[in-house]
């Protein structure tokens, strides 16, 4: 009797050492996807730069074009030129959705989850000041347009918009995923990538980019989001924490009451 249960424990041991192991090598590919994910969007970054440094035609036909077709519609289409400003200049502005990353920030605080927290502070900031960064790097006009149908101030080059919204968006799905039921999530997620779309496209549409521009704080808030992102995971990995489908969240031990990870006792 001795012996089967001391065979059986040995079986046990052997079984979660296995479930590691699979968790192990899952955690690791997953911790690969997101390094290069931010790798080819800082490669296709690096690459849109290059073109537009050294005005690609075909670049410089398509953002043209789309300038002065949108800008024509809007000059049509008053109602619809004032949905856009809507859009742009109160509900995706940048000083909204970073009001909102704050409060999320706050509540972040207030549920004791110090380290996402930070992480979502982070992002925002990070993204923020590269987006600053480069502009003043690149230096980029922005596009001069008859009879504009809107104004804004500094340089172009990446849109401010349009990494903003990548990146705050981002924050509130990987934060709130988990208090999310889980046919909600999908919607949630399309949701979020509508408002990212759509934010360039306001940008777009009122003449204050081009459309370079945009695709520019695509896939530099994109890059952003997904260092922070595998950081965090390599801290989750550290605190003995399993991989969680990015579809949950960060940390899905957000819906505890606890989400910290309580301190090893000996």
């Amino acid at each position: 009797m001795h012996d089967l249960t001391a065979l059986r424990h040995l079986r046990d041991r052997r079984a979660r050492r296995e479930r590691r192991r699979q968790a192990d090598r899952r955690f690791g590919a997953r911790l690969l996807a997101a390094a290069g994910v931010a790798a080819a969007a800082a490669v296709a970054f690096g690459l849109l730069l290059t073109l537009v440094e050294g005005q690609w035609r075909p670049l410089s036909r398509l953002d043209s074009s789309a300038a002065q077709d949108l800008h024509q519609y809007a000059l049509r289409h008053r109602a619809w030129t004032a949905v856009l400003h809507l859009l742009s200049d109160r509900i995706w502005d940048p000083v909204t959705l970073r009001a909102a990353v704050a409060l999320l920030v706050v509540w972040l605080l207030y549920r004791r989850a110090w380290r996402l927290a930070a992480w979502a502070t982070v992002t925002a900031v990070a993204g923020g000041l590269v987006g600053l960064l480069v502009k003043s790097v690149v230096g980029r006009a922005r596009p001069v347009l008859q009879d504009p149908v809107a104004h804004a101030p500094g340089y172009s080059f990446p849109s401010g918009h349009a990494m903003t919204a990548t990146t705050s968006f981002a924050v509130f799905m990987l934060v709130l995923a988990p208090l999310l039921p889980r046919a909600w999530r999908v919607a949630g997620w399309c949701v979020a990538v509508l408002c990212v779309l759509g934010t360039g496209f306001t940008r777009v549409a009122l003449g204050v980019h081009w459309f370079s521009d945009v695709l520019g704080g695509w896939l530099l808030g994109l890059a952003v989001v997904a260092l922070t992102a595998w950081a965090f995971e390599a801290w989750r990995a550290d605190a003995g924490r399993s991989r969680t489908p990015v579809s949950d969240g960060l940390e899905p031990e957000l819906t505890e009451a606890t989400p910290e990870p309580r301190p090893r006792t000996r």
